[in-house]
């Protein structure tokens, strides 16, 4: 398979391992209705530390990732100005594209998006379920790119396909004759062949049985527009088996089969004659068209999106979503927050459509480039429309620079336009409003900077086994139990509280309740200190590791 190469890439292409889990913690003046929101999350700091966070709880939890980056045109903010390259990779190149303005005089900045957009796209891949699909806006600037990039980290034959929807119907005010009125969403998946898709229901109106036997069938044609120089194998005379009477495709076409696959329809009584239905005046034989023929109950989806309420002509067999244009968006952020100065919102109606094909009642979405909060809304209007239960988890920067240090874009935009959305369309949901806190890493325990008992629990699960505990049920702070792994018990014995935390250690009685818990299991204790021997510990198989100075001992390695 080609790889794409780009500056920086050997050194951002495992970025996203040696990033330490961080806190998500509650702002609870911030939350909306939280006791109605039922996992609905919005998360306010750097996506990349948010994403990282949120494995644990949600690795391969997600059924639907949209996101929506920057385009990387140089003028992403619709404002002369670019995006601004923040992760701290602790690498001399990377340093030095740290907090400076990505502009479109910048001859680097496709290397400099490739390596913010990797790191992300391997921690999106995580979080994705097998039945998950990623949807990414993106326009012609970096699609080529991207693709080869998302080739790579979710392997070939990944591309489910890729949506093509114009965005506006004025032209564009580029100084070249060519204006670029369309955008891309691109569809990729980890397990392409456990995807479902709605697609469109079928017309069954134009299913019967007009000569009163035969069956419930659709009449269909039996040709295609093809040139019979292009297709010469589909263009020969079809003889009725018991008349003889010969029939050709009218010019311009040619039959939809060929003759074998033709034959066994004949065989299967599937032709509809001319003479054998007088009363229908035809002049070429049809397609006896049965629904249970179809391959799928209902009709699959066009790769194309329509503009809302338009019909593609002539185009029987295929569906589409359907989406205003971006003026939709504007005007319905503009109704919530009035003249917020957010460029660029995508169509509550995109959103809309893509939801309605790719989710079910109870799915969880996540848009991690979250900007003015249409994903939400749209989930809320969904449910509203359906009945569904599904919930979002929606990230977003403050975008706080030295000239605008108390600019903070998730708080004042992405949560205010979905509490609005709430109060004004009568949705029966909320939110809670976390925000990214302190690294859960040694320095930050030793520090006294210090996370909650569940929040340390799932890392400490995640340290000890390579995975994410699933269940986080299994955590009882009362009795230090974390999760089993295998046939391995995982305890932490650990309290938010520095002072405590100094005293705590595995001593005997601890070690005989955990024992008499676990009967015939391997223990291993996570705890600051032990008063038991080597002997002990070994006589029981019971393992101890400390912390915060072997916290990052991993079992097995």
């Amino acid at each position: 398979m080609p790889t794409l190469q780009f500056k920086g890439k050997n050194i951002i292409w495992n970025h996203h391992l040696s990033i330490p889990f961080h806190t998500l913690d509650e702002v609870s003046k911030l939350n909306f209705q939280a006791d109605k929101g039922d996992g609905n999350l919005i998360i306010e700091g750097d996506n990349l530390l948010a994403l990282k966070a949120l494995l644990p709880q949600y690795a391969g939890k997600i059924k639907c990732i949209y996101i929506d980056p920057p385009y990387n045109t140089g003028n992403d903010s619709g404002n002369g100005r670019g995006w601004i390259y923040s992760d701290n990779v602790n690498s001399p190149l990377i340093r030095e594209w740290i907090k400076k303005e990505v502009g479109i005089e910048d001859l680097s900045r496709s290397d400099k998006w490739l390596c913010m957009m990797v790191c992300r796209l391997k921690l999106l891949r995580d979080l994705l379920s097998d039945e998950g699909v990623l949807l990414i806006s993106i326009d012609d600037n970096e699609i080529s790119s991207l693709l080869q990039i998302l080739n790579e980290i979710f392997g070939d034959q990944k591309h489910l396909g890729t949506f093509v929807w114009r965005r506006r119907i004025g032209s564009s005010l580029a100084s070249s004759w060519f204006s670029a009125d369309h955008e891309y969403v691109i569809a990729y998946s980890k397990t392409p062949d456990k995807i479902m898709i709605l697609g469109d229901e079928r017309d069954m109106s134009k299913y019967s049985a007009p000569d009163g036997k035969g069956g419930f069938y659709a009449s269909m044609p039996l040709t295609v527009g093809m040139n019979r120089k292009m297709r010469p194998n589909q263009w020969y005379e079809l003889k009725h088996p018991k008349t003889g009477t010969g029939y050709y495709p009218p010019e311009g076409r040619v039959w939809c089969y060929y003759p074998p696959t033709m034959e066994q329809k004949i065989t299967e009584n599937k032709i509809i004659w001319p003479e054998d239905y007088p009363d229908k005046k035809l002049n070429t034989p049809r397609l006896k068209s049965y629904p249970e023929d179809a391959k799928r109950e209902r009709k699959p989806l066009s790769s194309w999106i329509f503009e809302k309420n338009v019909t593609a002509v002539g185009d029987e067999d295929n569906t589409s979503i359907s989406s205003a244009k971006n003026e939709e968006g504007s005007r319905i952020l503009k109704d919530l927050l009035g003249e917020s100065g957010f460029n660029f919102p995508k169509p509550l109606s995109l959103l809309l459509g893509l939801l309605r094909q790719f989710t079910n009642d109870n799915d969880i979405i996540l848009d991690s480039f979250a900007g003015s909060g249409t994903t939400m809304h749209a989930v809320m209007d969904l449910n509203k429309e359906d009945g569904g239960n599904r919930k979002c988890i929606m990230v977003q920067m403050t975008e706080a620079t030295e000239q605008e240090p108390k600019k903070n874009i998730c708080k004042d935009i992405t949560r205010e336009r979905v509490k609005r959305a709430i109060e004004k369309y009568g949705y029966k949901s909320g939110f809670k409003y976390l925000r990214v806190g302190d690294p859960i890493d040694a320095e930050t325990l030793l520090s006294g900077t210090l996370p909650t008992y569940k929040q340390f629990a799932k890392y400490v699960y995640y340290l000890c086994t390579g995975g994410y505990l699933q269940d986080e049920s299994s955590i009882d702070e009362k009795t230090y139990f974390v999760g089993m792994h295998k046939k391995e018990a995982i305890y932490l014995i650990y309290k938010k509280d520095y002072d405590t935390l100094t005293r705590l250690a595995l001593n005997l009685p601890i070690a005989e309740k955990i024992l008499k818990d676990q009967k015939d299991k391997k223990v291993i204790v996570y705890a600051p200190a032990c008063f038991l021997d080597e002997e002990y510990l070994e006589a029981k198989n019971m393992e101890f590791v400390g912390i915060p100075y072997n916290l990052f001992r991993r079992n097995g390695q």
